[in-house]
């Protein structure tokens, strides 16, 4: 049975990247992988940011492990048992990690369909994930 990453983060596109993966690989072994990445929560200058480290984290990982929850309980309505993870570190790097190590035979991945400058300024999870991966990887828009 074929291992299948999908990459969400609660946004549309990783919604509609579950919805794809539960209709048309149901009898694949899911796994829904959500990154932490801590340069997305941490702003301002050090001096700041320190005291409040185990604060940020909590709320970080509470809100992450809430779109696993929510992405799982979803897959139950599709007959589907869903595996969730959280990997930490930047979403593209750590998603091709993941899959690496974790014997992936194809990731699956939402696209925010950014194009032009914003594309070249915010850059593009799913597109470094596409030019990085081992596997197959399947963007959906």
């Amino acid at each position: 049975m074929p291992r299948i990453l999908i990459a969400i983060d609660g946004s549309e596109p990783s919604e509609k990247a579950l919805d794809f993966a539960f209709e048309r690989h149901a009898d694949a072994d899911l796994v829904a992988v959500s990154v932490l990445d801590p340069t997305a929560y941490v702003q301002g200058s050090a001096d700041l940011i320190l005291p409040d480290v185990d604060s940020w984290r909590e709320d970080a990982e509470a809100d992450v492990r809430s779109v696993l929850d929510a992405a799982a309980d979803r897959a139950g309505t599709y007959g589907i048992d869903l595996e969730t993870e959280v990997v930490h570190g930047a979403p593209a790097r750590s998603i091709v990690e993941y899959a690496d190590d974790n014997d992936v035979d194809q990731i699956i991945v939402g696209s925010h369909g950014r194009d032009g400058v914003s594309r070249v300024l915010l850059g593009s999870v799913a597109e470094t994930v596409v030019r990085r991966s081992s596997v197959p990887v399947t963007v959906v828009r």
